[in-house]
C-alpha cells in the first residue's frame, strides 16, 4: 500500500495530533502513524498550562474538551510540614490564566475529531514508522508496519512526534546531535482517591528534607501522585516491600494514609518513570523535522512536556504552509528552511522552561540544613511578592509574556544551525 500526502507526522500524541489539525486546517494532506491506542496512555502528562489552554482554543477544540477538564486555581508548595509557598493563578494578567488537568484520551479524542471534521487527515493506528524512504540525500516519506502489512507514506515532509525515544530521530541519524542527560532521580506514579480535606482546585509539592512528592488533581476525581525515589532506586523500593512506599507518602501527606491505604494495594498500583532530558542539536534534516519530546525532552515538573508539544505545532504549522505554497522546484529548499526557522522560534523557549525545572530539581534534592534553610527563605521571599510570583513562574506557565521580557540572547544561543 503507497499514501501520498503532503506531510506524514509520525507520533499521535499531542503535539502530532495538533500539527495534523493544524495542517489540515489550512488545507493540507497529512497522514499521522500512531503506534498505540489512546486508552494504552497511563499516566501521560495531563497538565495543561494557561498557554496550552491558549494554544488548545487557537485550534478550536477548547469547547469540544471544556466539560472534561479540571481547572486549577493555585500551586501550593510545603516544606517541612510547613507551607512556604502559594501561587493565586488570577495573578497573571492573561486572558487565558488558569491551568486546566485533562486526561490525555480525551484530549486526543478531541484533536482527532477535530482533524476528522476537516477532513484531509488519514490516520493509520497501529501503525509504527521502520524505515525512511530516501531520495537524494532527503528523506521523503515513510515505511510503516501496520497490521495489514506494509505501507510506504510518500510525503514532502515527514515530523517526527514520537517522542522521547523516537524511531525519527533514530532512522533520520539526528539522534547523533542528542546530548540525554539522566536526573538524580525517578518518579514512581499512583492514584489514589482524594483527601476530603484537600483543596480540588490546587496543585501541591510537597518536600521533606531532600524527598519531595508532586500532587495533582485529576479529572476523574483522583489524586496523581509522583513520588520521587534515587536514580535506579525502585528495585530497592520493592525488596524493601510496599510498607515502605506508604512510609515515605505518609512521611510527605500524612493526611493521605488512609486513602494510600485504600488504593494503593500492590506495586501494580504504580508506574515507573525514568526521568532525564534530552537536548537535540539538530531538530531537522533534509525532509525530515522532530517536535515536541522527540526533539527536547524534559522533567514532568511543572508539567512542560505536553505544553511544549502543542507549542511547537502551532509554531510550526503556519511555516510549512508556507512553504508548500511554493512552485515544486524550490519546495525542498522551502521546507527545510521552514524547519530551521521552526527551531529558531522555539528553542530558547524550552531552554527557559529546562533551566527552570532544573532549577527546581535542584532545589527539591537539597538536604544538608543550611540548604534546606535557604531552600525555605527562597520560597517565602517569592511567597511575600506577587511581582516576583510572576516573574518565577513566567517561563512555565506564560512562556510568551517570559520571552517578551527576557534578555537578549548570548552569542552562543543564537548559534546557525551545524553544517550537514
Amino acid at each position: 500500500m503507497t499514501i501520498t500526502a503532503d506531510v506524514c507526522v509520525v507520533g499521535g500524541g499531542p503535539g502530532g495530533r495538533a500539527l495534523a489539525l493544524a495542517l489540515v486546517r489550512l488545507g493540507r494532506r497529512v497522514v499521522l502513524l500512531e503506534q498505540r491506542a489512546a486508552a494504552a496512555r497511563a499516566f501521560r502528562g495531563e497538565s495543561l498550562t494557561p498557554d496550552g489552554v491558549r494554544l488548545l482554543a487557537g485550534l478550536g477544540v477548547l469547547d469540544r474538551v471544556r466539560d472534561r477538564a479540571h481547572e486549577v486555581h493555585r500551586l501550593e508548595i510545603a516544606d517541612g510540614g510547613a507551607r512556604v509557598l502559594d501561587v493565586r493563578f488570577d495573578i497573571f494578567p492573561h486572558a487565558y490564566r488558569r491551568p486546566v488537568e485533562l486526561a490525555q484520551p480525551a484530549l486526543l479524542a478531541a484533536l482527532a475529531d477535530a482533524a476528522a471534521e476537516h477532513g484531509g487527515c488519514t490516520v493509520l493506528e497501529p501503525a509504527s514508522a521502520v524505515g525512511l524512504l530516501e531520495e537524494g540525500g532527503a528523506v521523503r516519506g515513510v515505511r510503516a508496519k501496520t497490521p495489514g502489512g506494509t505501507a510506504e507514506i510518500r510525503a514532502e515532509l515527514t515530523v517526527g512526534a514520537d517522542g522521547r525515544y523516537s524511531a525519527v530521530r533514530r532512522l533520520s541519524g539526528l539522534e547523533h546531535s542528542a546530548r540525554r542527560t539522566p536526573l538524580e532521580r525517578d518518579v514512581v506514579w499512583m492514584k489514589l482517591p482524594f483527601p476530603d480535606a484537600w483543596d480540588r482546585r490546587a496543585y501541591r509539592v510537597r518536600i521533606d528534607s531532600g524527598r519531595h512528592g508532586l500532587f495533582l488533581p485529576s479529572t476523574d476525581g483522583t489524586v496523581r501522585v509522583g513520588l520521587n525515589i534515587p536514580k535506579g532506586g525502585l528495585r530497592e523500593l520493592r525488596a524493601a516491600g510496599l510498607e515502605l512506599l506508604h512510609a515515605r507518602l505518609r512521611q510527605l501527606a500524612p493526611e493521605l494514609a488512609a486513602e494510600a491505604a485504600e488504593g494503593l494495594r500492590s506495586w501494580s498500583d504504580t508506574a515507573l518513570l525514568d526521568i532525564f532530558t534530552t537536548d537535540v542539536g539538530r531538530w531537522s534534516a533534509p525532509g525530515v523535522v522532530l517536535i515536541g519530546d522527540a526533539a527536547h525532552t524534559l522533567s514532568p515538573i511543572l508539567g512542560q512536556g505536553v505544553n511544549h508539544a502543542l507549542a511547537d505545532a502551532a509554531a510550526l504549522a503556519p511555516l510549512l504552509d508556507r512553504a508548500l505554497a511554493e512552485p515544486r522546484s524550490r519546495r525542498a529548499a522551502a521546507l527545510d528552511a521552514a524547519a530551521l526557522a521552526f527551531r529558531r522560534a522555539r528553542v530558547d523557549a524550552v531552554r527557559r522552561s529546562r533551566a527552570l525545572q532544573l532549577r527546581q530539581e535542584r532545589m527539591f534534592t537539597l538536604a544538608a540544613r543550611p540548604a534546606v534553610a535557604l531552600r525555605r527563605a527562597v520560597y517565602r521571599a517569592v511567597n511575600s511578592s506577587p511581582a516576583l510570583q510572576r516573574r518565577v513562574l513566567a517561563p512555565a506557565y506564560f512562556p510568551r509574556a517570559a520571552a517578551a521580557t527576557a534578555p537578549p540572547d548570548r552569542p552562543a544561543r543564537t548559534r546557525t544551525e551545524p553544517r550537514r
